[in-house]
C-alpha cells in the first residue's frame, strides 16, 4: 500500500476555491491516497509559517489561494527557501485579469464566497416561497422570514416572489370571507406578518378582468363590488385584532410595496 501523500489548501478566505480546484484535478488520479487538509482565514504571517512547518514534516505539497499580493509572496517566498512544492491558485489570474482590466485588485477575501452565499439564499428563499405560495404546507409558515395575509388578487405572489429574490423566505396566505384562516398564521408573532389591502374598486377592476382572461363572466359574485367590500372589512377587522402591520397596495409597484412590508416589519 503506498504512503498517504497530503495536500495542505492554504487561504485567506474560506478555503472553497482551494479545495474544489484541488478535487477537480485529483479526479484525474484513481487509485491514490490523498488527504487535503484546508487551513482556512489564513491572514497573518504567523499562521502562514505555522502551516508551511506542518506541510513541510509532512512532505506536502501546498496550494494556496490567498487575494493578499503581499501575503502570498510571503508564502511563495517561504515554501522555495524550504523547498516546499507550492502552487498558487490565484495570484496569476489576478495579476493577468489587474492587466487587462486596468484596475488593481481589491485584495478582499471572501469575495467569491460572499456571492454564492448570496446566490444560494436567494434560491433557497425562492424554493421556499413557490412551495409556502397560496397558503400551501401551512405546516411550515414559522420557518418562513415574512407571511402575507390578504384576499384574492392582493399582489400575494408577485410580492413574495420579488421578496424571495431579495433573500427572504416569504408564505403567503389567502382570506377567505366566512373561513377561519389556519391556526398555524394566528401561531405566529405579529411581526412577521403583513396584511395587504387594496381600494375596493381597483380590486373590482382586477377580478373582472382575471375571470375576463378565464373566458368567464366578469359580473359573477367574485368582482362583486359590495361583496369585495364585505372581504375587505372582515380582512381589515382580522389585522386590527392581530396586530398586525397593514399595507395597502393600491397603484404601487411591487417593488414600493416589498420595501414597505420590509420597513413596517422592521426588516430594513
Amino acid at each position: 500500500m503506498s504512503e498517504q501523500q497530503t495536500l495542505f489548501l492554504l487561504s485567506d478566505g474560506t478555503g472553497e476555491t482551494a479545495e474544489r480546484m484541488a478535487m477537480a484535478a485529483l479526479s484525474q488520479f484513481r487509485n491514490r491516497d490523498i488527504r487535503l487538509k484546508r487551513v482556512s482565514h489564513v491572514q497573518t504571517k504567523t499562521a502562514a509559517y505555522e502551516v508551511l512547518d506542518e506541510a513541510l514534516k509532512a512532505n506536502g505539497l501546498v496550494v494556496f489561494t490567498i487575494v493578499n499580493r503581499e501575503l502570498a509572496q510571503i508564502v511563495q517566498d517561504e515554501c522555495s527557501s524550504l523547498g516546499l512544492p507550492c502552487i498558487d491558485l490565484i495570484t496569476p489570474l489576478l495579476i493577468k485579469m489587474s492587466e487587462f482590466i486596468g484596475r488593481d485588485p481589491g485584495e478582499t477575501p471572501d469575495l467569491l464566497h460572499g456571492v454564492n452565499e448570496a446566490y444560494f439564499r436567494r434560491v433557497e428563499a425562492l424554493e421556499f416561497t413557490i412551495k409556502h405560495d397560496d397558503g400551501q404546507d401551512v405546516r411550515y409558515l414559522e420557518r418562513a422570514d415574512i407571511v402575507l395575509a390578504g384576499i384574492s388578487r392582493t399582489s400575494k405572489t408577485p410580492l413574495s416572489v420579488y421578496l424571495a429574490h431579495r433573500g427572504w423566505k416569504v408564505a403567503n396566505v389567502p382570506l377567505v370571507f366566512g373561513i377561519e384562516p389556519p391556526a398555524e398564521l394566528f401561531a405566529l408573532p405579529k411581526e412577521r406578518v403583513a396584511g395587504l389591502v387594496i381600494d375596493p374598486q381597483r380590486l373590482a377592476e382586477l377580478r373582472a378582468a382575471r375571470l375576463r382572461n378565464l373566458g368567464q363572466d366578469p359580473k359573477l359574485a367574485y368582482a362583486d363590488y359590495e361583496k369585495i367590500e364585505d372581504e375587505l372589512k372582515f380582512s381589515k377587522k382580522l389585522f386590527r385584532r392581530q396586530g398586525w402591520a397593514v399595507i395597502d397596495v393600491t397603484g404601487k409597484a411591487v417593488e414600493e410595496t416589498a420595501n414597505e412590508v420590509l420597513v413596517r416589519l422592521n426588516l430594513k
